[in-house]
């Protein structure tokens, strides 16, 4: 009976207290409240600065390389290692910022920070652009092959200044990236899952509309107006995103950082090292920190302020740090760690082969950022006899069709995808980036079957084709995007434990720095090994004139890597198991749980507590 009304008591304090929200705080550390704080109207101040910042810093991203080689005068190997590292490093430095968050600063003073750190670099960039002191003196590179114009290197402070400004913007978008997604996605509740869901969508097509606005009006002014005007529009453009993150100061609802997030999980792995040879026990509720009440495991289940993982059969042997071998005495944390703790290393590990799993997907957009670029350049790319298409804008293609296919979906087919089944987001987040997975190697069979036209035309008939050849590739892949980019955020963020959201989400953008890096890589093998099987000794992509590489197979081989990584999805994606603590339990259609194995899982924890009390 007491147990009983121990149960009644706390979960009448759980109803009193949902207006009031304890996991989050407002910008004075006070608890948010429900009607005031947090919601759609919060997070649109957030994809104000998603949009602008994006804006921005695809703007200098897609055109840097001319603005290296022609006004800095920077060979064009350096050059295009210039713009690779500094794309690289955009990435790379978003884990960094997301540790920053979850750690010490918080999203939102991260985010404006490292968008000031940002804005400087844009600006820096503008005045070295605009300033002739600070740029080597004009020449043409292009027609400089003999040296004859003596088109010197940007040296000294010169180079100084680029590098600064480079890595000023890189330091500060790299930071801001997953802070925006995971501040954005914090105004609502996990058990919010169609609003969070709707958000993420919504994310998306600000990205896109800031890629479009990029790739088009940006690109011509920096090539009608002089870079200098280009990189000052970028400047104004995070200015813009920047006021738009400060007016939303008084409805964010903003999650405290708690310390460093690496120290529980190296705690873990040396715990259990320690501990190896211990036997693990078969019931597992004697582990330090197992929820073994009966109320304690019902208000678990329905109250968002309990952050305790429930036990999960994977990874058994972590399970030894939770072991207690000193009866009466407390032990080190370095020695005895939480179930909460374990669980938490546990689902880190987990996402690791899904995360893997994206890396070929960003290798095939580098080809698209980069070959089919080419591609465009070899081929008709007039509309009228005024009127050409920069091959660098075909990038710009995907991001028109997703600005209508973006609210389709989420107006047409998540709706009809949710009567059938019975989830709010129509789709889980791991169905979706399964489906863009597969998607995407169409994209690469597309590039393979044209270039193999284009190629035998140029070399047949001296025919040209239309650089509308090659929407299709792009339009596959934007297609295949819009299901794995934010299938693959909004999977990480729900499955991040509180306090580690933002470095979880960081992860998504590791994947596009591996995607370029493995590009590369793959590159140099191919030549490689194509320049040794090959009777003219040249590579697939040894040559510099596309008529005599064989881009074909290349985009041969990379559609059938992408399809066997779809397979590789399809293993790891049942094999992963959600926790049965993340699973959201306040909608109907949720209620049913992401899996019926969550359902079976928590039917036999209650059946063991059960036992247990009695």
């Amino acid at each position: 009976m007491d147990s009983v009304e121990k149960t009644r008591e706390l979960e009448r304090d759980s109803m009193l207290s949902l207006d009031v929200d304890e996991t989050a705080v407002d910008w004075r550390g006070r608890p948010c409240k429900a009607n005031k704080h947090g919601g759609m109207t919060a997070a649109v101040f957030v994809l104000g600065l998603q949009a602008f910042e994006m804006t921005a810093i695809a703007a200098v991203g897609n055109n840097l390389i001319t603005y290296v080689f022609n006004e800095m005068h920077f060979p064009l190997s350096k050059s295009a290692n210039i713009v690779t590292n500094f794309i690289g490093t955009v990435f790379l430095l978003s884990l960094f910022g997301g540790f920053l968050s979850d750690s010490y600063l918080g999203s939102f003073w991260t985010m404006l920070i490292f968008g000031f750190v940002e804005l400087s670099g844009f600006i820096l960039l503008s005045v070295q652009a605009h300033l002739p002191q600070l740029r080597p003196s004009p020449c043409n590179m292009l027609t400089d092959t003999d040296g004859t114009q003596n088109c010197q290197e940007a040296k000294g402070y010169k180079a100084l200044i680029l590098y600064l400004a480079l890595y000023l913007v890189a330091l500060g978008s790299g930071c801001l990236k997953p802070n925006i997604i995971s501040h954005g996605a914090d105004q609502f509740k996990k058990q919010e899952s169609k609003k969070l869901s709707t958000y993420f969508n919504v994310a998306y097509f600000a990205f896109c509309m800031g890629q479009l606005i990029a790739l088009t009006l940006l690109v011509w002014v920096q090539t009608h107006s002089g870079m200098d005007i280009g990189f000052g529009v970028s400047a104004a453009a995070m200015a813009v995103g920047l006021i738009s993150l400060i007016f939303g100061i008084f409805v964010y609802r903003n999650k405290s950082p708690r310390g460093s997030i690496f120290t529980p999980i190296a705690q873990v792995f040396v715990a259990a090292i320690t501990k190896r040879k211990q036997i693990c026990p078969s019931n597992t509720y004697i582990l330090h920190g197992s929820q073994t009440n009966i109320a304690t495991n019902r208000v678990l289940a329905t109250s968002p302020n309990n952050r305790n993982l429930l036990h999960t059969e994977k990874f058994r042997f972590l399970d030894k740090a939770c072991i207690k071998v000193q009866d009466g005495a407390n032990e080190s944390p370095w020695k005895l760690c939480t179930v909460t703790q374990v669980e938490q290393v546990k689902i880190i590990m987990s996402v690791v082969p899904i995360f893997a799993c994206t890396i070929i997907f960003n290798t095939i957009l580098a080809q698209l950022q980069t070959f089919s670029v080419q591609q465009g350049s070899a081929m008709d790319n007039k509309i009228t006899n005024r009127f050409q298409i920069p091959p660098a804008s075909l990038q710009a293609i995907p991001y028109i069709l997703l600005i209508f296919v973006v609210p389709l979906y989420e107006i047409v087919f998540v709706p009809v995808a949710s009567k059938f089944t019975k989830k709010d987001s129509g789709i889980s987040p791991l169905q979706r980036v399964g489906v863009g997975l597969f998607v995407a190697t169409f994209s690469m069979v597309a590039a393979a079957l044209i270039e193999k036209k284009r190629r035998t035309a140029a070399l047949n008939s001296n025919q040209i084709l239309s650089i509308f050849w090659i929407a299709p590739q792009f339009l596959i892949f934007g297609l295949s995007e819009m299901f794995t980019a934010v299938g693959l955020i909004e999977f990480f963020y729900k499955q991040s434990l509180e306090g580690m959201q933002s470095f979880l989400t960081a992860m998504t953008y590791c994947s596009y720095s591996f995607g370029f890096y493995l590009s590369s890589l793959l590159v140099s093998l191919v030549n490689k090994i194509t320049s040794r099987t090959s009777s003219s000794a040249h590579g697939w992509l040894s040559d510099n004139d596309l008529n005599k590489d064989r881009l074909d197979l290349f985009y041969w081989l990379l559609a059938a890597l992408s399809l066997i990584n779809f397979f590789n999805y399809l293993f790891w994606s049942r094999w992963y198991s959600y926790n049965p603590s993340l699973s959201p339990t306040t909608t109907p259609h949720e209620s049913h749980g992401e899996d019926l194995e969550n359902q079976s899982l928590n039917n036999n924890i209650s059946k063991h507590i059960l036992r247990a009390d009695n």
